[in-house]
């Protein structure tokens, strides 16, 4: 178990150094939005590659940031049914979801999406839109996103079997946070 949970901890650090420094993207985007609005206002210029850069922007951080979204414990859940529930019963429905749901979903959009990219890449797809921009770059964002989300669920369902098993301490255990820093916190101890 020692090895799957250093496997589960590379993955969490991989996916969290990545998701940090692609989170500022979203400054990029804001930027780019900012200043095309603003030449356009001021001067009557537009242009689509302005438009679709931003789109791909946030679309590199939607598709990317989903791992760390995941590997932070931040998805989107009913918690009003989750927290009726004991933290033993969460931790057995995530690892149950993400066996069945998550990880058949990931492998089956990495499998879709990499003839998608690759046709568009040798293809040199454009796109359709006049002055717009090459489109295997956005088609590029759904691999590696999936890639990453896949990856990070393998380190959940490690993670979380280590703690039904007791190699780990449940998430509402007050030395988690202190002894598993990949659980849902960094290694400064914060999210």
């Amino acid at each position: 178990m020692a090895g799957l949970l250093a496997a589960a901890r590379g993955i969490d650090k991989v996916n969290g150094w990545i998701g940090r420094w692609v989170a500022w993207l979203i400054l990029a985007a804001v930027l780019v939005s900012a200043g095309n609005a603003v030449v356009r206002k001021s001067f009557n210029i537009s242009s689509n590659a302005w438009l679709e850069l931003q789109w791909y922007l946030f679309g590199a951080v939607f598709m990317i940031c989903a791992a760390w979204t995941l590997r932070e414990d931040e998805h989107v859940r009913v918690d009003v049914l989750s927290q009726r529930l004991t933290v033993r019963t969460r931790v057995m429905i995530d690892l149950f979801c993400h066996i069945l749901f998550l990880m058949p979903f990931a492998v089956m959009m990495i499998y879709l999406s990499w003839p998608f990219f690759v046709s568009s890449l040798l293809s040199g797809e454009q796109s359709s839109n006049a002055g717009g921009l090459i489109r295997w770059p956005a088609k590029l964002w759904i691999l590696v996103g999936f890639l990453m989300l896949a990856a990070q669920g393998v380190a959940e369902i490690i993670k979380r079997s280590a703690m039904l098993a007791g190699h780990l301490p449940l998430p509402d255990d007050p030395d988690a946070a202190k002894d598993i820093p990949s659980v849902g916190q960094d290694a400064a101890g914060g999210r």
